[in-house]
């Protein structure tokens, strides 16, 4: 499995642990909810401004979300 789809497995997992819909991560990371959509499918890239922003929303370090088995 790609990394992009690992990172995007581990966003969602946190997003549903804080019980935040896609649209309200979206809201609070300034981006749309397609944009979070694909990151979690692994169909986008993300730069590391925004995983920090996603970090910083979700109440967890950035190396949560790429730890990787």
């Amino acid at each position: 499995m790609s990394r992009l789809k690992l990172l995007g497995i581990n966003i969602k997992k946190y997003r549903e642990q804080k019980a935040l819909s896609q649209n309200q991560l979206a809201e609070l990371v300034g981006v749309t909810r397609e944009y979070i959509a694909d990151i979690e499918r692994g169909h986008k890239r993300i730069s590391l401004k925004k995983l920090f922003v996603i970090a910083d929303v979700l109440e967890i370090k950035c190396s949560d979300l790429v730890d990787f088995p």
